[in-house]
């Protein structure tokens, strides 16, 4: 893996490939800021469509398609107390909490914060048009913690009223209902999209309910440009939280709930609103504008598992997290389109302010009762601010041959204020700066084909939860906590054979400074610390192939070596003066499997689809010391659709039936999970039934 396998690459420079084929038909805007082919860019971006992504799936999480995208690990643990578990070659997978190291977005607004913390609870699958997933070095122009980036479009376009229903239902009482309103005269655009989804859960104790409200509306001409704007809602009321299992209790019944989440009832309530509108047009001759602006509050309420005894410690800030979020941001930028050179300048500025308290998770008066809100523990404001500013220039010059590079400066600054002071303390400040810059190149040897060589620099700041506790336990940010640099490189090819034929393979390698491990997690407490090294390197491929106007089959390939390159020293318990536990070098990353592969086949008979799916995914590490692994498995999937008109509504109807051969296998895990709980089952056989309905 070390070497590029070249004859990979050789059958893209063969002769005989067609200037005639218009190779892929789509565009792509993450890699470059302006709409470009995809054999254009130097990059490696896989574009989901709307049928993709809402076809025979339940529209609820990610993970139902993106598992398709090689390089992007993407996993459901079962939970909807927490956040999909999302990757990008290795860079995330340690997150316990939220979405790490990965840009998210939706309507080109970040659902990233400026710490670097994401999620994607909030994503209206249902009102999708496309998904852009960009991997690789170029994934730096976006900045903090760019190890990659999802960028998500929903559909908004001018015509006669359009009105959906859609619903499905299926295995452990899980449903889906939406609705969705569209149309308007042009240059005028509207979209509702309103949903709910309820779940019983695999699980014992994980049922859930969401809702989700996204309202769209857009003016194609207006007296500074085109505008559109975004109202965003999200409500998951106490969405029960099962915890992780031991090998033992996966074994014995994977259907269980932690027995300590049953006694301190754990749970998570969240809530959230945004505001958001983009703004673009013409500033003079050869000069457009893009302006977004955002703003937005999210709520959490998490109850957590820690022991009575240890909550009653001194220093603790007790098993109930209560944060009320409010953050907002700009970003502005200016593009000057020459004849053979386009320049990007740009400005992005974000804010977050937090208002955090910590309560035990118990009362003891008159009795003791566990899972109820008890005495305050802590009390702090928090703001986190990022500045950047960012270049970008791409050249075509000539003979097939296309430039493109990039800098960004980014500080990131964090300000903590401590006014509960019992407890010791905890006020702090902490500063990151970086200038990373972005270099790539592009060959057409022919209309059909390209190939590519890339190199960025990124870096990844601690999160705001990060910095928020020292290892040794005493009061105060954890400023001995370095940003991680990484330097990228990245080489691979594109082709689109023809019309039925379609290729992608690309090789990287990532070397990362100071890398941001897991010091301590236990008592509901993580810490964290610096890795002095790790390395990255892998081959990712896809290839789609439609032999037949009835068949049509897709494919992709991961494999990734993800290492600790030097030793470094942890700790097993908290607090931790002085760690003594040694990870070795050539360690794997805990989280990251090293093969991973999609296969999809579909048959077309008249207005029936008929399609089986494959994933397979090797072992994951549990922790950094690589104690247990979750074994590798391998799932087949199948799903049945037909459509057809009843009067003037137009009907899809679809039957799913997901892990069809019963597989038992981890779905997830839980990465240094202190107490041994690392594991998260994945279901057994289910199925799922639902229904489209468009008028």
């Amino acid at each position: 893996m070390h070497r590029l396998p070249l004859f990979l690459l050789l059958p893209f420079f063969q002769a005989h490939a067609q200037d005639s084929v218009q190779a892929l038909d789509r565009v792509v805007v993450t890699a470059t800021r302006t709409e470009r082919a995809p054999l254009d860019v130097p990059a490696s971006i896989d574009i989901l469509d709307r049928d993709e992504v809402r076809d025979t799936r339940l529209r609820v999480n990610l993970s139902e398609s993106l598992v398709r995208v090689p390089g992007l690990v993407i996993l459901n643990r079962q939970n909807y107390a927490q956040d999909l578990q999302i990757s990008v070659r290795g860079f995330g997978a340690r997150s316990t909490f939220g979405v790490r190291g990965v840009r998210l977005y939706v309507d080109g607004i970040p659902a990233t914060m400026p710490d670097g913390q994401g999620q994607v609870s909030h994503f209206a699958l249902n009102a999708l048009d496309r998904i852009e997933v960009l991997r690789g070095p170029f994934s730096a122009l976006y900045g903090n913690s760019s190890g990659g980036v999802i960028a998500m479009t929903t559909r908004l376009e001018s015509g006669p009223s359009e009105f959906e229903l859609s619903g499905a239902a299926g295995s452990y009482d899980t449903w889906r209902a939406g609705i969705n309103v569209s149309g308007g005269a042009a240059p005028y655009a509207y979209a509702l999209d309103a949903s709910r989804f309820s779940t019983g859960g695999y699980r014992d104790y994980s049922s859930a309910q969401r809702d989700v409200v996204n309202l769209r509306a857009a003016a194609r001409d207006t007296p500074l440009g085109r505008l559109r704007v975004t109202l965003n809602a999200l409500d998951i009321p106490e969405a029960e939280d099962p915890l992780g299992l031991t090998r033992a209790q996966w074994q014995e019944n994977p259907r269980q709930a932690s027995p300590q989440a049953l006694q301190f009832r754990t749970r998570k309530s969240t809530e959230q609103q945004q505001l958001g509108a983009q703004l673009a047009g013409d500033l003079a001759q050869r000069w457009t504008y893009q302006a977004a602006a955002w703003a937005g509050r999210r709520g959490v309420t998490q109850f957590q598992a820690i022991p009575v005894a240890v909550q009653a410690a001194p220093n603790h800030p007790g098993g109930i997290i209560d944060l009320d979020r409010t953050y907002g941001g700009v970003d502005a930028r200016a593009q000057l389109a020459l004849d053979a050179v386009t320049l990007t300048l740009g400005i992005d500025v974000e804010r977050l302010n937090e208002d955090r308290r910590g309560f035990e998770n118990f009362t003891l008066q008159p009795v003791r009762v566990l899972g109820t809100q008890g005495r305050l523990r802590r009390d702090e404001r928090n703001v986190v601010e990022s500045r950047d500013a960012y270049a970008q220039a791409e050249s075509d010059i000539g003979r097939g041959w296309r430039l493109l590079g990039g800098i960004r400066a980014s500080q990131v600054e964090f300000r903590g204020d401590d006014r509960f002071l019992a407890n010791g303390d905890d006020s702090g400040s902490a500063r990151y700066n970086a200038i990373n810059p972005t270099a790539g190149v592009v060959f057409r040897p022919s209309s059909s084909s390209s190939i590519y060589a890339s190199y960025g620099r990124g870096f990844e700041t601690p999160t705001l939860n990060e910095l928020a506790y020292r290892p040794d336990g005493s009061a105060g940010f954890n400023t001995a906590l370095e940003p991680a640099r990484s330097n990228n490189y990245e080489i691979g090819a594109k082709a689109a054979w023809s019309r039925t034929l379609r290729s992608t393979v690309a090789v990287f390698t990532v070397d990362t400074e100071n890398d941001i491990v897991v010091r301590t997690n236990a008592g509901g407490r993580s810490t964290f610390g610096n890795a002095a090294a790790t390395r990255r390197r892998g081959v990712e491929a896809r290839v789609g192939w439609d032999p037949l106007p009835a068949w049509s089959m897709y494919g992709s390939l991961s494999a990734i070596r993800a290492e600790f390159s030097e030793p470094f020293l942890t700790c097993t318990a908290a607090p931790c003066t002085q760690p003594t536990i040694v990870v070795p070098a050539g360690n794997r990353l805990p989280g990251v499997p090293s093969y991973t592969a999609y296969l999809e086949t579909k048959y077309r008979l008249r207005e029936t689809d008929i399609t089986l799916e494959m994933r397979a995914q090797s072992s994951l590490t549990v922790d950094d010391r690589g104690t247990d692994a979750g074994p590798g498995y391998a799932v087949f999937n199948l799903a049945l659709a037909r459509t057809f008109p009843v009067g003037p509504a137009k009907l899809r109807a679809f039957l799913r039936i997901d892990n069809l051969l019963n597989a038992r296998y981890i779905g997830s895990v839980i990465v240094n999970e202190a107490n041994g709980r690392f594991f998260e089952p994945a279901p057994g056989r289910s199925w799922l039934v639902g229904l489209d309905a468009r008028l």
